[in-house]
């Protein structure tokens, strides 16, 4: 092999080791890019659904303390947006089930919440019901505190996924940066090599026929520089050699 190829193989072998670890690792980045999209597609989707769920429910408690305080008007438009909210709420998170067992989370919130609206969807202003704080306590208060439980339990499975998803990103980003970390050991190490190479085959046999051509332009010495490689610098040793037998005739 020529010693243009050699070198030029030299430089394709290192080319090929970094374009081969920067390629794994946009590979990889681009990986933990669509997870963290998924990430944010899904349990935090659910997550912000079950805090507009846990809002609307508050706001619906105090609008039925109004209701029992007589202010019927105010108590109902509270009541009217509230509900509102929560049911837009709830169609996200119906929409959004990702995770395993998810399903049965999102059926209870329907369950809890359809029994504690059936509680203050008839009348409670101007009613027997008005300022009656113990059918507050017994029915609609623990009703309202069975469905944010049952919102809490969506908020914590998907909080719980969120961590452990983000945990496991955790370690696919540490993943990603191997293959730069392998690929600058790699291209150290194969450069030390090369360099080693480069010196073995090109640098020490240049200057022993430097060294030779010296020698015999200084003392007359014979040329007798001998080149194991089969390339140029053999070539040249050669022709090196016979200009100098040529010269002496």
């Amino acid at each position: 092999m020529g010693l243009r190829p050699k070198i030029l193989l030299g430089f394709l072998i290192l080319a090929t080791m970094l374009l081969v670890a920067g390629g794994w690792s946009i590979y990889e980045l681009s990986n933990i890019g669509i997870s963290v999209q998924r990430l944010l597609d899904d349990n935090y989707k659910s997550i912000d659904a079950a805090k507009s769920m846990t809002e609307a429910l508050e706001r619906e408690d105090s609008a039925i303390l109004l209701l029992l305080l007589g202010k019927r008007d105010e108590g109902r438009e509270i009541l009217r947006s509230a509900d509102n909210s929560f049911e837009k709420a709830f169609e996200t998170a119906r929409n959004n089930v990702t995770i395993s067992g998810e399903q049965g989370y999102v059926e209870a919130i329907r369950i809890n919440y359809d029994t504690y609206k059936k509680l203050w969807a008839q009348n409670i202003a101007g009613t027997a019901k008005e300022g009656d704080l113990n059918w507050y306590f017994s029915d609609i208060h623990s009703s309202f505190l069975n469905v944010k439980s049952a919102v809490k339990k969506l908020m914590d499975l998907n909080d719980k996924t969120m961590y452990k998803t983000a945990s496991n990103l955790e370690g696919r980003a540490h993943r990603a940066t191997m293959p730069g970390v392998i690929a600058i050991i790699s291209a150290f190490i194969f450069a030390v090599i090369f360099s080693f190479l480069v010196n073995l085959l090109v640098v020490s046999p240049i200057i022993r026929i430097t060294s030779g051509i010296h020698d015999y332009l200084e003392t007359g010495k014979s040329f007798n520089v001998k080149i194991e490689t089969t390339d140029e610098l053999s070539h040249l040793a050669s022709s090196v050699r016979s200009l100098i037998e040529r010269s002496k005739l």
